[in-house]
């Protein structure tokens, strides 16, 4: 909610390939991950955030480490993302094929997303 970058690139992004692709070919899911601010940043503030920015895809809220000493929150920590925006891209077998921090191109992204999609299909038939 914070990020200039997530809010520029990473939504209109993930918003677009929400609409456009279809749920049998991929999965989107965005990740509020909460590492500062942490009052103001809660589940309230993130509703009114994605009704605002008409954010129609699933998007789940990073739960707090189990150490009160680390301000990392879990999935943040598991997958050493630095900062916002972070794309991960998993293939169909749930393995990770991407961890990138910071915006991809949309030609970039749309042709790593068209590889994964034909491997899912290739598997399949």
């Amino acid at each position: 909610m914070l990020c200039s970058g997530g809010v520029k690139y990473a939504i209109p992004q993930a918003k677009k390939i929400y609409e456009f692709f279809s749920r049998e070919d991929l999965i989107v899911i965005g990740l509020h991950t909460v590492f500062e601010y942490h009052d103001a940043m809660g589940e309230i503030s993130l509703k009114a955030f994605l009704h605002e920015y008409r954010v129609n895809f699933p998007v789940a809220i990073d739960k707090p480490s189990d150490d009160i000493n680390d301000p990392i929150p879990k999935t943040m920590r598991k997958y050493q993302t630095q900062g916002t925006p972070t794309l991960l891209l998993f293939d169909h077998n749930g393995y990770l094929r991407k961890h990138k921090m910071g915006h991809e191109h949309d030609l970039v992204l749309g042709a790593e997303l068209m590889t994964l999609i034909m491997e899912k299909n290739d598997n399949e038939n």
